[in-house]
């Protein structure tokens, strides 16, 4: 398993043991093959760049995934890499009344759940993917990422 995270913006609180963790832990629950990806921290321009550049959408993100699904004749299967907004996730928890680790922690779920083809294009697919980012979170010691949202909508 190889696992290489990047703070771009030399500021997040975050350790990257702690986010290689959370990872191993996610990709052990899943599967038994051998992966390798990256998630990079990056600020608000890079992510508004990456956002437009590859989605067509002109303003920084929460997280994106860009999956490679590729297999090297040797070493682990590639999956992609993760870039994660820094800026963005800080005033999402701080919106939602969340710890900023854990919404980063379910930000880094959610992003491996995407480079391993998972996605919420309907309810099915989104139901299917959040009840194992919920599950994930809880083995990591996190509550249900989306309970204060579904409290606030009701």
């Amino acid at each position: 398993m190889i696992i290489e995270f990047e703070d771009a913006t030399g500021i997040c609180p975050i350790a990257s043991d702690q986010v290689v963790n959370w990872v191993e832990l996610l990709l052990a629950s899943e599967t038994e093959e051998a992966f390798e990806l990256t998630i990079r921290v990056v600020d608000a321009n890079e992510s508004q760049e990456l956002n437009k550049t590859f989605r067509g959408q002109d303003y920084p993100t929460n997280v994106l995934s860009f999956p490679a699904d590729i297999q090297l004749p040797e070493g682990p299967k590639i999956l992609g890499d993760i870039a994660i907004c820094l800026p963005v996730i800080k005033q999402e928890a701080d919106e939602q009344s969340k710890r900023f680790d854990q919404h980063f922690a379910h930000m880094v779920v959610h992003g491996c759940f995407h480079l391993m083809g998972y996605d919420h294009q309907n309810e099915h697919d989104a139901d299917q993917m959040e009840a194992k980012e919920i599950g994930i979170l809880d083995n990591l010691g996190y509550p249900n990422p989306y309970w204060s949202q579904e409290q606030k909508d009701t």
